[in-house]
């Protein structure tokens, strides 16, 4: 017998408990989540995207919901769509779409479905619904944020075009809907040297990330103006640290995220977005690789690449781990947490984001 099926029977009581739980509370339309030999065929190809990453141990937790969820997103005519900082239970067995923000973003505008599921945090959330005003946007958890997008205000923003008339705002997505209402455009990590280039003024506000901003800065000839945002994940990482991995093992290349200090970017091999740092990695195959960035991104592109071997550092993110598979059932379930934003904020809001797609088009 093989671990997994030796782990089919342990769980199945676990399973049944759960299920039994959840009745118990009232959840009269909660899936039956026992680990039966049905489920545990129907989701055997699934496993093997993520054996090396998911324990057999623990697959028959993960997969009554995953089933569950297959199949309940069908029925309900929901469409999931997963960043790429999502752990691999979710990025690689419920996911219908993922990507980085940029990439989320373009999708959601074009998805034919009546529910978005944003596997993300909350600004994605919010920026499907602009893109997506007739359709019903959930989160499966309200409280996921981003402490890039609660660094700033939309206050903020008015304050700064107050004290600097005429200087065009960039805004990182990775911010709230009342924020970019304020903005000229929206930019991602991947097209925000675009979309300052895009703009005929000799200075430019990109904000509230002052790392991207001052990466970005060295690649344009504008002035750029900064805010101090940053991200809780990437600013723990130090260039002596990567360094320090560079010395104990020259093969390994290190590819960095630009919301990153400028002095960690200085001592990397390639720096782009969640969506670069992917392709280069699968493009180049570097025999070693150590992804700074959030930590389940490099599981869920080590189960793409195989041969390339990945060194983790590992940095998560407390709000994208708010995400998990109970919660995006519970959601398919009862239809929440729905996403809403006053309708005078998304008509201003859209326009910036869709100003950013339109100049990627």
């Amino acid at each position: 017998m093989s671990m997994l099926q030796t782990s089919i029977a342990k769980h199945q009581d676990i399973s049944r408990d759960v299920g039994g739980a959840a009745a118990r509370l009232g959840v009269v339309d909660m899936p039956d989540l026992a680990y039966t030999p049905a489920v545990a065929r129907e989701t055997a190809a699934l496993y093997e995207r993520v054996r090396d990453h998911i324990p057999a141990i623990e697959w028959p937790v993960f997969a009554p919901y995953i089933h569950a969820i297959n199949r309940l997103k069908k029925e309900r005519g929901a469409v999931i769509l997963a960043h790429n900082y999502q752990t691999p239970e979710i990025f690689h067995c419920v996911s219908d779409i993922v990507g980085d923000s940029l990439q989320l973003a373009r999708e959601a505008s074009d998805v034919d479905a009546d529910i978005i599921i944003q596997c993300g945090v909350h600004f994605m959330a919010e920026t499907s619904k602009l893109l997506n005003p007739d359709k019903t946007i959930l989160i499966p958890d309200l409280k996921a944020g981003c402490s890039l997008s609660e660094s700033i205000t939309g206050a903020d923003v008015r304050l700064l075009k107050e004290v600097n008339p005429g200087v065009p705002v960039v805004t990182y997505v990775n911010t709230s809907a009342e924020v970019k209402a304020e903005t000229d455009i929206c930019c991602t990590s991947s097209n925000a040297l675009a979309v300052i280039e895009s703009l005929d003024s000799d200075t430019v506000f990109c904000i509230p990330d002052e790392y991207l901003a001052q990466n970005i800065a060295k690649q344009t000839s504008k002035t750029i103006l900064t805010w101090k945002g940053h991200c809780e994940v990437h600013e723990r990482f130090t260039a002596d640290e990567l360094l320090a991995y560079k010395e104990s093992d020259p093969r390994i290349q290190i590819i960095g995220h630009p919301e990153c200090h400028p002095d960690v970017i200085a001592v990397c091999d390639f720096s782009g977005s969640t969506a670069g740092m992917i392709d280069y990695v699968k493009t180049e195959r570097p025999s070693k690789v150590l992804l700074v960035t959030e930590c389940s991104m490099a599981s869920n592109v080590e189960a793409e690449t195989p041969g390339v071997e990945f060194v983790k550092p590992c940095n998560l993110c407390p709000h994208m781990k708010r995400i998990t598979l109970p919660k995006i059932l519970d959601s398919l379930v009862h239809l929440k947490e729905e996403v809403t934003i006053d309708l005078q904020i998304a008509a201003r809001a859209r326009l910036a984001v869709e100003r950013m797609i339109d100049l990627g088009k």
